[in-house]
């Protein structure tokens, strides 16, 4: 069973930054679509920023100007640089991956937390 491995979440305090990774935890297959979601307790899981493997992006009106997602193909893998952290990003973050053919992978997730 493929599934998506993060790393980085933790504690910041406002205005600081973080940054996440997240790579599948077999590799030898190529993914079209790479993301990070979010969610917090009782609310809908929310698209933070996805990016294709052509580079194409995108964001939440919320996070942009903050965030940037980047991947690195050779490596399967994806990043979210999150600056300017706020306590309303306080959230557990999801790593997504989808490939061409529709499958669909899943990480754990990972706790940021952002407070004083």
């Amino acid at each position: 069973q493929v599934q998506m491995v993060e790393s980085g979440g933790g504690l910041v305090q406002p205005g600081g930054s973080l940054r996440l990774s997240c790579g599948p935890s077999v590799g030898a297959f190529s993914l079209n679509v790479m993301g990070w979601y979010r969610q917090t307790l009782g609310e809908e899981r929310e698209l933070v920023a996805a990016i294709t493997r052509g580079g194409d992006t995108a964001y939440a009106d919320s996070v942009k100007g903050r965030f940037t997602i980047s991947r690195d193909n050779a490596k399967n893998t994806v990043y979210l640089q999150m600056n300017s952290l706020k306590p309303e990003d306080t959230a557990v973050y999801y790593c997504n991956g989808k490939t061409w053919s529709g499958a669909d992978y899943w990480g754990q997730g990972t706790q940021v937390t952002v407070s004083s």
